[in-house]
């Protein structure tokens, strides 16, 4: 496995083939996942992404774990509101109908089983559908959140995030190495290179990112992807470079 992994890939990149970068094409696929009435949390970081990029016709409830279910897209800029903060402490819009209530109330609603889909960050995913997204062994963090909660109270896991780290190596592996959050809970991975279903057998690689090829995806990841028959390429049409 080379260190710089993308200097090995021979096909054009995200951003040379859609005006836009690896985080926008990753929150926009995970968009198209969810269904029309469903109930989602969106976690800290770049899922919050998710929220913007919503297909037209396609009505969710978006739930945040601070107390909020109702949240609408990020505010325009000067026209934020300092006590409408998502979990993230980013800003947010409340749509027409939204409900506030107390952390209890709102972790009643995930550990009840009542959020359809969750999107989350990770630092490692494996083969089995677990999930390393809240330490690192040495370095300071705040604290896990709500994530454990998530994974398992969630009806569908999603995770979205970078295929490989800054150095280039994978994050998604045959065993995570990190300090678990979740066993056997993923169901869903979407990167900046391809889309992954957990299934019983392992790793189902559904979909790649234009220009590159499968064996691209499996140079990038540690674990043995099973490629679907249906594979398909990730497009945005409206969205392609002239």
């Amino acid at each position: 496995m080379p260190l710089s992994f993308r200097k090995t890939v021979t096909g054009k990149s995200v951003r040379e083939t859609y005006r836009m970068d690896t985080r926008e094409f990753i929150v926009r696929r995970v968009a198209r996942e969810f269904k029309s009435g469903s109930v989602v949390n969106l976690g800290i970081g770049m899922p919050t992404m998710v929220a913007d990029f919503i297909p037209e016709g396609v009505e969710i409830i978006l739930q945040s774990e601070n107390g909020l279910v109702g949240m609408g897209p990020a505010p325009e800029p000067g026209k934020e509101d300092k006590d409408l903060i998502n979990a993230g402490n980013k800003p947010i819009t409340a749509l027409p109908g939204a409900a506030f209530f107390d952390s209890a109330f709102s972790f009643g609603i995930i550990r009840g089983g009542h959020v359809d889909y969750t999107v989350l960050g990770a630092l490692e995913v494996d083969q089995e559908g677990n999930l390393a997204n809240w330490i690192i062994p040495g370095k300071m963090v705040p604290g896990m959140g709500g994530a454990m909660d998530l994974v398992v109270g969630a009806k569908t896991v999603i995770i979205a995030m970078e295929h490989v780290n800054k150095n280039g190596e994978p994050k998604i592996l045959k065993k995570c190495r990190l300090p678990l959050t979740a066993k056997n809970q993923v169901d869903l991975i979407v990167t900046d290179m391809a889309v992954m279903k957990v299934v019983p057998e392992g790793l189902l690689l559904m979909e790649i990112a234009p220009g590159l090829s499968v064996q691209d995806v499996q140079n990038a990841t540690e674990a043995e992807l099973i490629v679907s028959p249906d594979l398909k390429v990730v497009l945005f049409e409206q969205e392609k470079a002239a």
